[in-house]
Protein backbone atom coordinates (compact mmCIF):
# COMPACT_ATOMS: atom_id res chain seq x y z
CA UNK A 1 0.00 0.00 0.00
CA UNK A 2 3.11 2.22 -0.47
CA UNK A 3 2.05 5.61 -3.03
CA UNK A 4 3.10 6.17 -5.83
CA UNK A 5 4.90 9.21 -7.06
CA UNK A 6 3.80 10.58 -10.40
CA UNK A 7 5.51 13.46 -11.95
CA UNK A 8 4.97 15.85 -14.84
CA UNK A 9 6.08 19.63 -15.82
CA UNK A 10 4.12 22.41 -17.11
CA UNK A 11 4.50 25.85 -18.89
CA UNK A 12 3.21 27.74 -15.65
CA UNK A 13 2.46 27.53 -11.65
CA UNK A 14 -1.26 28.16 -12.33
CA UNK A 15 -1.82 25.50 -14.80
CA UNK A 16 0.21 23.36 -12.73
CA UNK A 17 -1.94 24.20 -9.90
CA UNK A 18 -5.22 23.64 -11.69
CA UNK A 19 -4.27 20.73 -12.96
CA UNK A 20 -2.90 19.15 -9.35
CA UNK A 21 -6.39 20.54 -8.16
CA UNK A 22 -8.38 18.75 -10.60
CA UNK A 23 -6.53 15.32 -10.03
CA UNK A 24 -6.92 15.57 -6.36
CA UNK A 25 -10.98 16.40 -6.78
CA UNK A 26 -11.14 13.40 -9.42
CA UNK A 27 -10.14 11.37 -6.44
CA UNK A 28 -6.87 10.41 -8.49
CA UNK A 29 -4.39 11.88 -6.07
CA UNK A 30 -4.00 12.62 -2.65
CA UNK A 31 -1.87 15.54 -2.53
CA UNK A 32 -0.63 17.52 -5.39
CA UNK A 33 2.56 19.74 -4.83
CA UNK A 34 4.40 22.43 -7.50
CA UNK A 35 7.46 23.94 -7.25
CA UNK A 36 9.04 26.06 -9.91
CA UNK A 37 12.06 25.10 -11.83
CA UNK A 38 14.45 25.91 -14.27
CA UNK A 39 14.59 23.25 -17.65
CA UNK A 40 17.17 22.58 -20.32
CA UNK A 41 16.26 20.17 -22.80
CA UNK A 42 16.71 18.69 -26.38
CA UNK A 43 13.66 19.87 -28.73
CA UNK A 44 13.34 18.83 -32.17
CA UNK A 45 17.14 18.80 -32.49
CA UNK A 46 17.74 22.37 -30.49
CA UNK A 47 18.52 22.77 -27.14
CA UNK A 48 16.04 24.66 -24.91
CA UNK A 49 15.74 26.29 -22.03
CA UNK A 50 12.53 27.06 -20.30
CA UNK A 51 11.33 28.30 -16.51
CA UNK A 52 8.04 25.33 -15.81
CA UNK A 53 6.11 24.20 -13.19
CA UNK A 54 6.96 20.35 -11.35
CA UNK A 55 3.62 18.90 -10.16
CA UNK A 56 4.18 15.84 -8.20
CA UNK A 57 1.30 13.59 -7.54
CA UNK A 58 0.97 11.28 -4.36
CA UNK A 59 -1.28 8.46 -5.72
CA UNK A 60 -2.10 4.67 -5.51
CA UNK A 61 -0.05 2.55 -8.00
CA UNK A 62 -3.49 1.19 -8.75
CA UNK A 63 -4.57 4.62 -10.25
CA UNK A 64 -1.52 5.08 -12.25
CA UNK A 65 -3.26 4.37 -15.38
CA UNK A 66 -6.07 6.17 -15.36
CA UNK A 67 -3.71 9.56 -13.89
CA UNK A 68 -2.26 8.93 -17.12
CA UNK A 69 -4.72 9.53 -19.07
CA UNK A 70 -6.13 12.42 -17.38
CA UNK A 71 -2.74 14.00 -17.47
CA UNK A 72 -2.35 13.39 -21.06
CA UNK A 73 -6.27 14.47 -21.38
CA UNK A 74 -5.55 18.16 -20.46
CA UNK A 75 -1.56 18.56 -20.91
CA UNK A 76 -0.61 21.35 -22.66
CA UNK A 77 2.61 19.58 -23.92
CA UNK A 78 2.76 17.82 -27.13
CA UNK A 79 4.91 15.60 -25.70
CA UNK A 80 4.23 15.47 -21.52
CA UNK A 81 7.23 13.91 -19.28
CA UNK A 82 5.14 11.58 -17.38
CA UNK A 83 7.65 9.96 -15.01
CA UNK A 84 5.37 7.55 -12.27
CA UNK A 85 8.07 6.80 -9.68
CA UNK A 86 7.99 3.86 -6.95
CA UNK A 87 7.75 4.83 -3.18
CA UNK A 88 10.31 2.15 -1.22
CA UNK A 89 9.31 2.81 2.30
CA UNK A 90 6.98 5.56 3.57
CA UNK A 91 5.74 6.04 7.46
CA UNK A 92 2.30 3.89 7.95
CA UNK A 93 -0.02 6.53 8.46
CA UNK A 94 1.02 8.81 5.81
CA UNK A 95 0.59 6.16 3.14
CA UNK A 96 -2.80 5.12 4.98
CA UNK A 97 -3.44 8.79 4.27
CA UNK A 98 -2.42 8.63 0.57
CA UNK A 99 -4.98 4.86 -0.30
CA UNK A 100 -7.50 6.40 1.72
CA UNK A 101 -7.63 10.12 -0.23
CA UNK A 102 -8.15 8.69 -3.34
CA UNK A 103 -11.02 6.23 -5.09
CA UNK A 104 -10.27 2.76 -5.23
Amino acid sequence: MLPLLVVTTLPTQQQALALGREMVERGLAACAQVSLIDSVYRWHGAVEQASEARLLLKTRAALYPRLEAALRERHPYELPAIHAIATVQAEAAYAAWVHDSTEG
